[in-house]
């Protein structure tokens, strides 16, 4: 699937996945159904004994699998990381609010106790990949029940992270920045954006953290880097964040020919500087 090296089920024997055009490239490829969530592993020439797991966006309706997936995961194996992109399922009347991160908990303990990812694991997440992400380092909700895990005494929490223009918490309820915004839909995606508020929710000592979004995004407001940076740092954590001034939505590797282009490059130098990158 997607040209992955290894296609790992979460939680059944065999994915279900739909796409929206079976005929285009993996790297532009998008997911429109998940009825049962995989993990696809892509493998470096050349390993250093670290993993990250892959979260693209899609505001959670569809996965854009190919260009903030399938193509993060080469930059990432170029790099020496084993990169697993997930396919996770949406919140909706069939799955409910808790299936996103209930697939990317199980992600990250299927990766750990794959033993590849043995010197650390971190996470990269963009849009709603990005919201995903900080929820790993947030709070579980009071009142959800997480499904049984295949490795239930594996850590769930990234090692390093990497965030890009995330919704983080102004699509919650009493926390929009847009005056009269309504309810996003299906009404389970915004019971979901209600109940997990990463910034707000965020546990103590998070781990080092790349922040990078565009001012002017018309999707996603700047001011969820804002709130996402002072919650790190008021939670005891390291965070660095990039603010480009001029950047569409979605930007992810292949927006050449502007300053933002170059944030992939800030990015393993700051990978460097934390250890996680020889």
């Amino acid at each position: 699937m997607l040209g992955a090296d290894d296609v790992w089920p979460l939680w059944a024997d065999e994915p279900a996945v739909t796409f929206e055009d079976t005929s285009v490239a993996a790297e532009v490829a998008v997911v429109t159904t998940v009825d049962q969530p995989v993990l696809l592993g892509f493998r470096a020439a050349k390993p250093n004994g670290r993993a990250m797991l892959v979260l693209g966006g899609g505001g959670y309706t569809q996965l854009m699998a190919g260009r903030e997936g399938v193509q993060v995961a080469a930059w990432l194996t170029g790099l020496g990381y084993h990169a697993f992109v997930l396919i996770h399922r949406f919140p909706n009347a069939a799955n409910g609010i808790t299936a996103p991160l209930d697939d990317a908990r199980e992600a990250m303990r299927l990766i750990r106790g794959s033993g590849l990812a043995a010197a650390g694991l971190g996470t990269v997440g963009l849009s709603s990949g990005g919201h995903l992400a900080a929820c790993l380092a947030a709070a579980y909700p009071d009142g959800w029940t997480a499904p049984v895990s295949r490795h239930p005494d594996a850590p769930t929490r990234p090692d390093v992270m990497v965030i890009g223009y995330a919704p983080i918490s102004t699509n919650a309820a009493g926390r929009t920045i847009i005056a009269d915004k309504p309810p996003l839909p299906p009404v389970e995606k915004q019971a979901m954006y209600d109940r997990l508020q990463p910034d707000a929710q965020l546990l103590p000592s998070p781990p080092p953290a790349f922040i990078v979004y565009a001012d002017n995004d018309p999707v996603v407001p700047v001011e969820n880097a804002r709130r996402l940076h002072t919650a790190w740092q008021d939670s005891g954590g390291a965070a660095e964040l990039h603010v480009f001034a001029d950047a569409p939505h979605g930007f992810a590797l292949d927006t050449q020919g502007l300053p933002v282009s170059i944030w992939p490059t800030l990015c393993e130098a700051w990978l460097r500087q934390v250890g996680f990158l020889d």
